[in-house]
């Protein structure tokens, strides 16, 4: 289906334009099917982000900054989604002993249980959306992706 089918649009649109909203309603379809995914867990895509960024620390804690520089949503809340995971007891929080201004936040065995759960849907998932295209087209649809959002100044 075209964009211009999705959205019942009768006008004209230049290719620019479609590939913006081409790109805005995919995000929105893989994100909806992400959240049902995730639902049962008690989880938001942000969370479970703060989980998988802690995870990637092998046992290293991480502080805020490192979390926030990571996140794929820069405009996250970082603090109020630790708070979350702390609530739900799949990360603790504690205070660096070098630097008392930093807050070090680690991921629980509970949170890496949750992480080993979610793993295999999570690639299921990923794998669903990738079906209709090859390996050449999904390595050359990462690389028009990537060089579509590198911005001329």
């Amino acid at each position: 289906m075209t964009i211009e089918e999705v959205i019942k649009s009768t006008v004209k649109m230049d290719n620019a334009k479609k590939v913006i909203l081409n790109i805005m309603y995919t995000q929105n379809v893989i994100q909806d099917h992400f959240n049902e995914l995730i639902k049962p867990y008690d989880l938001s895509g942000e969370q479970y982000n703060v989980l998988r960024i802690l995870r990637g620390q092998k046992g290293n804690p991480a502080n805020m900054c490192v979390i926030q520089e990571r996140m794929l949503a820069k405009t996250s809340n970082t603090t109020r989604l630790v708070d979350k995971l702390l609530l739900k007891e799949f990360v603790t929080r504690n205070v660096c002993p070098d630097n008392r201004r930093k807050i070090e936040v680690s991921i629980t065995q509970k949170g890496l249980d949750v992480l080993k759960e979610l793993d295999p849907k999570v690639d299921a998932h990923e794998r669903a959306f990738a079906e209709n295209i090859n390996p050449e087209e999904l390595e050359l649809l990462n690389k028009l992706l990537e060089k579509y959002r590198t911005q001329q100044n």
